[in-house]
Parts: C-alpha cells; sequence; structure tokens
C-alpha cells in the first residue's frame, strides 16, 4: 500500500481564498487588519520564514509591519520594540520571531507580548486559557503549528475522536498545546505524550492511530514503528548542514505503511502559516464584535 498525502499546500491555499473574503468584508465594516514581525538577528531561515508570512499576509488582505534588530539588540530593545506594537492600533496581532539569540531570555520576552495580540498563541496567559478551557468555543489566540495540524487531518475528513495519538516532543510550541487541544470535549483523541527519556517508544507509536512526530531529528519514526493504516504527522524540522535540505522527522519508507503521511515540506508548514492568519483576522473580528 502507497498512503495518501494530507497536503498542506492545498488545504492552506483554500483557506486563505476564504480568509481573503473575511478579512474583506471586516475591510468594509471600516476595520483594517495588520500583523507585526519582530525579528533579531539576519539568520537566514528565520529571514526565509519572517518574508513567507508578509507574502501571505499580501495574498489575503492583511496589512503587514516589521520591526528588525540587529543581533547584539539587547533585551530592553526587544521590549521597546514589543510595546510599540502593543500601543499601535495599526497591528492587530503580532509576533516575535524564534528563535532568539542566546543572551536574550525568551520566557522574559514572550511574556511582554499583549495577550490580546498574540498572533502566535504562545503567552502564558493563553496557554493557561488553553489547559482551564476543556470544552466550549476558544475566545484567544491558539498556537498555530498545533491548530495547523488539528485543522489538515480534520480537512482531509478525518476524525480525532477515539483515536489513539502519539506525540513525539514535549515543547511549548508543538507538544504540549497540541495534547491539549486534542484531549478538548469536541476533539476527543487519547494523548500520550513521549519525549527523549520515554523507554518504551517504539511500542507506544506501533500501538498509535496516530503518530505526531515534533522532535526534530531526522528519520526518528521508522517503517518498523508504525501500523498499517496509520495517520503519521511529520512536523519536525532539520536543515542537512552539507546540502541545506530539510529534513523531516519520518522516514520516506513510512509512505509504504501508513494510511496518511503529511510530507514534509507542504504538509503542516503551510498549514501553521495560514492559521497565523486566521487568529490575527480572528483578534481583529473579536474587536469588532466588541464594539459592535
Amino acid at each position: 500500500m502507497s498512503a495518501r498525502a494530507l497536503d498542506g499546500l492545498a488545504t492552506a491555499s483554500k483557506m486563505k481564498v476564504d480568509l481573503a473574503k473575511h478579512v474583506a468584508s471586516l475591510e468594509a465594516a471600516g476595520k483594517t487588519i495588520g500583523l507585526g514581525t519582530i525579528m533579531v538577528g539576519d539568520d537566514p531561515a528565520s529571514s526565509l520564514y519572517v518574508g513567507g508570512k508578509h507574502r501571505d499576509c499580501a495574498q489575503v488582505g492583511i496589512k503587514s509591519f516589521q520591526i528588525e534588530l540587529s543581533r547584539n539588540a539587547t533585551e530592553a530593545d526587544l521590549c521597546e520594540a514589543i510595546n510599540t506594537f502593543n500601543h499601535d492600533p495599526k497591528v492587530t496581532g503580532f509576533l516575535v520571531q524564534l528563535p532568539l539569540p542566546g543572551h536574550i531570555d525568551q520566557t522574559k520576552i514572550l511574556e511582554q507580548i499583549d495577550p490580546s495580540k498574540d498572533a502566535d498563541g504562545l503567552h502564558p496567559v493563553n496557554l493557561g486559557r488553553l489547559v482551564n478551557r476543556t470544552s466550549g468555543s476558544l475566545d484567544f489566540p491558539i498556537p498555530c503549528t498545533p491548530r495547523g495540524i488539528v485543522e489538515l487531518v480534520e480537512r482531509h475528513d478525518l476524525s480525532w475522536e477515539g483515536k489513539s495519538v502519539v506525540i513525539i516532543g514535549r515543547g511549548p510550541t508543538v507538544g504540549r498545546p497540541l495534547g491539549l487541544l486534542l484531549s478538548r470535549k469536541g476533539i476527543d483523541a487519547t494523548v500520550t505524550l513521549v519525549h527523549s527519556k520515554s523507554s518504551n517508544l517504539p511500542k507506544l507509536a506501533l500501538d498509535a492511530d496516530v503518530i505526531v512526530a515534533a522532535a526534530g531529528i531526522p528519520e526518528i519514526i521508522g517503517e518498523d514503528m508504525v501500523k498499517a493504516g496509520a495517520t503519521v504527522i511529520d512536523v519536525g524540522v532539520t536543515r542537512d548542514k552539507v546540502s541545506g535540505r530539510v529534513l523531516g522527522d519520518v522516514s520516506e519508507k513510512v509512505w509504504k505503511i501508513a494510511g496518511f503521511v503529511s510530507p514534509n515540506p507542504g504538509g503542516v508548514g503551510p498549514m501553521t502559516r495560514a492559521l497565523l492568519l486566521q487568529n490575527v483576522y480572528e483578534i481583529g473580528n473579536r474587536e469588532v464584535s466588541k464594539l459592535g
């Protein structure tokens, strides 16, 4: 058998068509939507990601604003830039591009962002709300990659309900918030979170209906760890130092065993960017609703 692709590029494109209509409706009602980005240094990968986000904005009619700081910028410099966007009415939501240089405390910086403008959904207040809201609607920004993973699966007419899901990776951007999302009432997956100290990863993975690989370790998931027909989501990204090629966490041989696999690149990445735009639009729409 050969797995079907969970096509993030096509799915994100469809989402952006709908999103452009929603943004235009808000614009007609007098509300302009704007995304801000703050980048420290000139890391090539970060520059590529930020450039892509601004191109995405142009595609759906969202204005975009950018602050660039040198690699030697201090925490005070970065906090000042954050404060600028916190108080700029043209900026509906914004993000600080990660990772940050080693001399800057990432946790401290993320806490400086106004939670209501948290485009990435990574502010501790919003993550805390996600912990607390086990059911019902979510009226605050949600982490983009976990939200993109949920959307990618559901928009391919697959259900999470009752599925055994193994998430490999316990970071705050993917593993932890994804587990919270999937275990909410209405999604109803059974989640196991594993990491580098887990002693029984191969068995846990082999028993899973869905595997989400977000470890950042090339080919950590091999064909012997996937049961026939399982869904495999490849999130991890490692760039080969020689070729520069993007390497995922899932071996190509997995495609012969699984039922569905997200390609990498072309799977979760485009969905993450689409959900960033969705977050910013929803922030603006909530502002309009409060005024109305």
